[in-house]
């Protein structure tokens, strides 16, 4: 009787050997996901189910973007209050086998002076890192492909640096 009781007080199910390490795996993704900010809208997803009455004149993005991205045009914008109030601008993205990802982020930091770690150091002036892996909006040739980044022209990307804020909606179409 006294290995039926306390058998019946365990709390939750008891994982060994792989399924153990799958189970921590699987938790150290959903922290993973959390703390970066990671997309919160699927692929195509204009998080207005489809009809598009909620999106903001001219842009792929809906009403809550603070900063969209329209991959196809290769322009951007910023929005207030579901109102462009910067843009269309001409950016450059991500090369092929690096591309800029799909969804809708969170501003996550900034750094006016950032360089990359990756790339020897290289400038990337008025970072706005916004998606996993180091994806920012960042001063760049647009003619210039990425490393997933999106390139602005010098006083975009002021403005883009000046204007998003921690926290704020990036939807990139």
């Amino acid at each position: 009787m006294a290995a039926t009781a306390r058998h019946g007080m365990r709390r939750g199910p008891r994982f060994t050997g792989g399924a153990r390490i799958g189970a921590a795996a699987g938790a150290a993704v959903l922290a993973a996901v959390a703390i970066t900010g990671s997309a919160v809208a699927a692929e195509g997803d204009g998080g207005d189910g489809g009809n598009g009455k909620d999106l903001v004149e001219g842009t792929p993005c809906t009403v809550t973007a603070r900063a969209c991205v329209d991959k196809d045009a290769h322009t951007a914008w910023l929005i207030h209050d579901g109102e462009v109030t910067h843009g269309p601008v001409g950016i450059g993205l991500g090369a092929d086998g690096q591309e800029t990802p799909k969804g809708t982020f969170s501003v996550q930091w900034k750094n006016k002076d950032h360089r990359s770690a990756e790339f020897d150091g290289a400038p990337m002036p008025y970072s706005v890192f916004f998606a996993p892996g180091g994806i920012a909006f960042h001063e760049g040739d647009p003619e210039r492909p990425s490393a997933g980044c999106v390139h602005l022209p010098h006083d975009d990307a002021v403005a883009f640096f000046t204007d998003l804020q921690v926290g704020d909606k990036v939807q990139v179409r």
